[in-house]
């Protein structure tokens, strides 16, 4: 069948045509920016995963991320789970498909790697478990983090993406906030490093503590930032927000943010900062 034969068969009998096609032709083969609605061949988003157009770094899988990052790391505390403390409906299901798309037991993957010549306690959510939503299981391995980290005398490099408190656990979720930021004040009273590098999206109770409570916090381009969301507050103040309002050019602008550094040159920003910190740290003096 020539072209002009596929599309005479096309115009007669259109609905089967579109399920050949649909059935034959791969999926995802152009994306659509969130932000600035570009389309683009899908493998234009690269390695990094980002817009051609604006650099607005696409939601990835903690996995991916770590991938981007370093090629030598060594997981800790995989083994901490989530559990089922208040028996919410469906909620033992969805943490089973969470675990199987993720391979990850809760919504963040800690463990120590090598970034360049240095060795960081690192610690990355993953949006595609339940939104990257804080719950006990999430809280303890980043307590964790934190007090090996301090134990072992490295800086931590944190990636937050997350849509807040995980509500199925209650407040046993919200306890999390105050159990990692006490770890994290241990880690500062060593004089040790952290940075924070907040993805799309960082909100609700990880912004109110651990992600705002680094010594520096970078943002990605276009990542959203903040902490209720957009038709809350405007419930709350009955007037309309600007809609870049919690982009992290403007949370940068306002500042709440110490930078905007794209995926692509992170690698060798956090080199550079991290020698800083060794060299600071060879000579005995405090950075922090």
């Amino acid at each position: 069948m020539d072209a002009n034969d596929r599309f005479r068969n096309f115009v007669r009998h259109p609905k089967d045509a579109l399920q050949h096609y649909k059935i034959n032709v791969p999926q995802g083969l152009f994306r659509t920016c969130p932000k600035c609605h570009a389309h683009f061949y899908f493998r234009k988003a690269g390695h990094y995963q980002v817009c051609p157009d604006c650099g607005y770094g696409f939601r990835v899988s903690a996995h991916q991320r770590l991938k981007m990052l370093t090629k030598t790391y060594q997981e800790w505390d995989a083994q901490i789970s989530t559990q089922d403390p208040l028996q919410f409906p469906d909620y033992l299901k969805k943490i089973k498909d969470a675990q199987n798309k993720t391979q990850l037991q809760d919504s963040v993957w800690t463990g120590k790697a090598k970034i360049g010549d240095y060795s960081v306690a690192l610690g990355i959510m993953d949006p595609y478990f339940i939104m990257g939503s804080l719950a006990p299981a999430t809280g303890e391995r980043l307590t964790k983090l934190f007090e090996r980290a301090t134990q072992q005398n490295l800086p931590v490099v944190l990636l937050t993406a997350s849509g807040g408190a995980r509500m199925q656990e209650g407040i046993l979720s919200l306890m999390q906030m105050a159990k990692v930021s006490q770890a994290i004040n241990d880690h500062r009273q060593a004089h040790l490093l952290y940075l924070a590098i907040l993805m799309d999206p960082t909100t609700g109770g990880v912004t109110a503590s651990f992600a705002s409570q680094a010594d520096i916090i970078w943002g990605e381009p276009r990542a959203l930032i903040g902490f209720a969301g957009r038709r809350v507050i405007e419930q709350t103040i009955n007037k309309k927000l600007p809609r870049d309002f919690q982009n992290a050019e403007k949370v940068l602008q306002n500042g709440f943010l110490d930078a905007i550094v794209p995926r692509e040159q992170q690698v060798a920003q956090l080199q550079r900062v991290l020698a800083i910190f060794a060299a600071q740290t060879w000579r005995g003096e405090q950075v922090v």
